[in-house]
């Protein structure tokens, strides 16, 4: 199974007339209130020191502060124009950054053999991918983590959607970062709420720790205050029974 050619050229698209500057992106937040709480989180079920892939790495901003807390960072992005981005940004070079389709099984299988397991960040992909590739991404974790790896899940709920409709009808409607979104054609929060834990133990993940969250975006409300979407996070691994 492979992508759309709808969804990769929105991203794209978007990536491409995302200007450098940090924050840009409305979900690039700074790692104090997305990665490293997250890191927190996952830290507990994390004994092997593992490599860490940032799955859907955008700019690369969590990614080169997961590089502080594992000994390898790789992000891996859809969007060659977003691999791009987070190349120029990593100007110490303490990442790495590949582009790769997380439902291109082969090469997923591919990034496994190369670096065995790894534990896995994944802030926020499932909700917005198209409706029949959220299975195969849930299964490009399974591949990656293997029998040793951990990972980190973080999905918006549907209750997203209200918090996006409202900043939508902000006076002079929806402020710039949003428009993008809704201009390149991204979906957010598009996933229900019971299909994402369905579709990580239909790939064989085991949900080890969970909880309610919010995740912080780069947008404010007209009273100045940070927009935060309502979110859950997993912390997941491979189910013995399905390991082979």
């Amino acid at each position: 199974m492979s992508v759309s050619e709808r969804y990769r050229q929105a991203w794209e698209s978007y990536w491409k007339e995302t200007p450098d500057d940090p924050g840009e992106a409305i979900w690039d937040a700074d790692p104090s209130l997305s990665a490293a709480p997250h890191t927190e989180l996952l830290a507990p079920y994390t004994d092997a020191p593992l490599p860490v892939l940032d799955l859907g790495c955008g700019n690369g901003t969590q990614t080169r502060y997961l590089a502080s807390r594992f000994p390898r960072a790789i992000g891996v992005d859809l969007s060659w124009a977003a691999v791009e981005h987070a190349r120029r940004a990593d100007t110490a070079g303490v990442a790495e950054f590949r582009q790769l389709s997380l439902t291109d099984a082969d090469g997923v299988r591919e990034l496994h053999d190369e670096l065995g397991d790894a534990h896995v960040y994944m802030r926020a992909v499932i909700h917005q991918s198209d409706a029949g590739d959220r299975r195969p991404v849930a299964e490009a974790v399974a591949t990656l983590v293997g029998a040793r790896g951990r990972a980190f899940v973080v999905e918006l709920t549907e209750a997203s959607k209200t918090t996006l409709a409202k900043l939508a009808e902000s006076p002079g409607g929806p402020p710039a970062k949003l428009r993008r979104v809704f201009d390149h054609g991204l979906r957010p929060a598009d996933a229900a709420d019971v299909e994402v834990p369905e579709l990580l133990a239909a790939a064989g993940l085991e949900i080890l720790a969970e909880g309610p969250t919010a995740l912080a975006q780069t947008e404010q409300w007209p009273d100045g205050s940070r927009v935060e979407l309502p979110a859950r996070w997993f912390v997941v691994g491979r189910h013995r029974a399905k390991l082979g």
